[in-house]
């Protein structure tokens, strides 16, 4: 049993939610915490990870979930603690940047014991994902970044970014649903916007979802920038394949593909896409030309 207060989301939230067919699997992390995967077409030789972000959950891949796996991969898709499924401290301290290292490192090394991981990531996915990838690269395959970057609090992020770390602290309610469809250029159906609101049936199910802005590195002190440096520099010696599909829409993360192009080796040649029609939310609106650019550059690596 864990010794961090948390709750855990009535399945009941959780029935006939549009395109999520995928049934339920869990892993008891080292703390007694459960954190909810898909797992999609198991039995297939190569293995696709995909990472979300604030605040969404493992939904914002149930479009591209069918499509990867019709092309030969196994994918697996977390929910992060605090999200989806997966469940959810109460107190706003219980989540750190390097705590949810651990909980998706834990995952993914120690309970699946994957290797040769072809990593995808947006957004939070990102911060989480490059740093184990810098950390430990000979799991991985292959990676593809998607409006996603790994700050150290060395610059500015933006004053798209600083505008959403205040809001998120002071709205109330904490608008999920609203916040996808506003970060997506497509029109949400009800529904769909019902269906990323219905891990948090109230306000205390939050907790991890309205702090995860502020665990950002945004200053120079910051508790996590001495490890995004050193990821940096590793990512800056990475020769493994390295894709960018940022999208054409989204204003916090606008222009930072050219950053990781830049920086990392494995980047050069690679086939880099802008995904038209789409906002920070990509996954939702151009889930079919993502898969399309990802399963290309995938069949140039595998």
């Amino acid at each position: 049993m864990s010794t961090i207060p948390f709750l855990r989301t009535p399945n009941s939230r959780f029935e006939n939610l549009p395109d999520y067919p995928f049934e339920p699997n869990y892993c008891e992390q080292p703390d007694g915490l459960r954190m909810h995967y898909v797992d999609a077409n198991p039995s297939a030789k190569e293995v696709i990870v995909c990472l979300h972000g604030e605040p969404s959950w493992s939904y914002l891949y149930r479009k591209m979930i069918p499509l990867l796996t019709a092309g030969g991969y196994r994918v697996i898709a977390p929910d992060l603690i605090g999200f989806g499924k997966s469940d959810k401290p109460t107190e706003t301290s219980d989540y750190t940047y390097q705590r949810h290292m651990d909980w998706v490192q834990f995952l993914l090394f120690e309970h699946l014991q994957l290797n040769n991981i072809h990593l995808f990531v947006q957004d939070w996915g990102g911060l989480i994902g490059l740093r184990l990838l810098a950390e430990q690269p000979d799991r991985f395959g292959s990676a593809t970044a998607a409006n996603t970057f790994l700050p150290t609090g060395d610059r500015p992020l933006g004053e798209a970014f600083e505008q959403w770390q205040q809001q998120s602290q002071v709205m109330n309610p904490f608008p999920v649903g609203k916040i996808l469809q506003f970060a997506s250029v497509s029109e949400l159906p009800a529904e769909v916007e019902a269906a990323y609101d219905a891990p948090f049936p109230d306000e205390s199910y939050k907790a991890g979802a309205r702090i995860f802005p502020m665990l950002v590195p945004t200053s120079p002190d910051d508790p996590a920038a001495p490890a995004n440096r050193t990821a940096w520099k590793k990512l800056g010696e990475l020769e493994l394949p390295f894709l960018t599909l940022f999208s054409d829409q989204d204003p916090i993360m606008s222009g930072a593909e050219k950053y990781l192009q830049a920086h990392i080796p494995g980047t050069k040649g690679q086939p880099h896409a802008t995904i038209q029609g789409g906002g920070h939310f990509l996954q939702e609106d151009q889930p079919d030309d993502i898969v399309k650019h990802l399963l290309a550059f995938l069949a140039k690596v595998v």
